[in-house]
């Protein structure tokens, strides 16, 4: 599974995009992994792998290291969307 297909999935269980939870996670001044982990696990019953990618958007931003060039895990580039999959959904239907 590719980093943002994890996101994607997060946002399927939760109803939330990677947004919404680094704006919850400002809020509640969670700046530490294992805080933020233990956070989503609690409160969103995110598993370990789930959870260790949100924090890694949470503490790190959209940005990441393109490791995975082929298979199923790659990702496209090495910026995430953070928005949610309906907003890129209605991006593409727009044009």
């Amino acid at each position: 599974m590719s980093f943002q297909a994890y996101l994607d999935n997060i946002q399927e269980k939760t109803g939330k995009t990677p947004n919404d939870f680094i704006a919850e996670a400002e809020k509640k001044k969670l700046t530490e992994f294992k805080n933020i982990i233990a956070w989503l696990k609690t409160d969103y019953g995110l598993g370990l792998g789930h959870a260790r990618a949100l924090a890694y958007v949470i503490r790190n931003g959209a940005e990441f290291e393109v490791r995975q060039k082929t298979g199923p895990h790659r990702d496209a580039s090495g910026t995430l969307k953070l928005d949610g999959k309906s907003a890129r959904s209605r991006k593409v239907k727009k044009k």
